[in-house]
């Protein structure tokens, strides 16, 4: 009950400090028609992608997770499991690393190739979610600050400003920075994004996402594309 308690009294606490910002004009209305086209191209690779995963561990096949959305709102997001089962539980809330034995044998080639985060179609069908945005943030997720000491996400600079907008499958950062950027430098990127979005730099980070994904370098890419 304590920890139901305070985790709400943390997304009060977020929500009030937050100021949401006006998206683009068609935004939203192109994340819809992108999203459902891609549901209906890709239903046959959602199908494999679901037999594969069942078939190597007998685990769930979505991974679920409440996560802070646009305004300090906070939604659960749909992905791929690419983890063993109940490793939030078992290891606790925290980023992957490179070799990291969580990590599922099919997990390692959806996580390259970015097909992990396909039922997030969802949450962009929803409202929850936009194609390119900062990332979407687990609540009370333990990061490295980057001077080697452990904190929650909220308590990371930044961290408030970048809830202005909507949560993206895409953004600055996870194209330009590699996975383990410290979170300030990851924040940086993303206010960036929150200041200059429009359109135009939607649709050049989409395409740059499309072009990682179809190599699998997500894990593995340089910080140049």
């Amino acid at each position: 009950m304590e920890n139901i308690s305070s985790t709400s009294i943390l997304r009060a606490q977020t929500r009030a400090r937050v100021v949401e910002q006006r998206e683009p004009f068609l935004k939203s209305p192109l994340d819809l028609v992108l999203a459902l086209t891609m549901l209906l191209v890709g239903s046959p690779v959602l199908l494999l992608i679901t037999l594969l995963i069942k078939r190597e561990d007998g685990g769930p096949v979505l991974y679920k997770q409440d996560r802070w959305g646009r305004g300090g709102k906070t939604f659960r997001v749909y992905k791929f499991r690419t983890m063993v089962p109940d490793s939030d539980e078992k290891y606790g809330i925290r980023q992957a690393r490179n070799n990291d034995d969580r990590i599922t044998r099919i997990g390692k080639t959806l996580r390259a190739m970015g097909l992990d985060e396909l039922p997030q179609l969802l949450n962009i069908l929803k409202g929850e979610m936009s194609f390119v945005g900062p990332r979407a943030l687990a609540i009370g997720e333990i990061v490295n600050d980057g001077k080697g000491n452990l904190v929650t996400v909220e308590n990371v600079a930044g961290f408030y400003t970048r809830l202005a907008v909507r949560p993206g499958l895409t953004s600055l950062a996870t194209i330009y920075l590699p996975k383990d950027a410290p979170p300030r430098k990851k924040f940086a990127y993303d206010l960036v994004y929150v200041k200059h979005q429009s359109l135009a730099l939607d649709a050049r980070l989409i395409a740059l996402s499309f072009w990682i994904s179809f190599r699998g370098k997500w894990e593995t890419r340089a910080r140049k594309v």
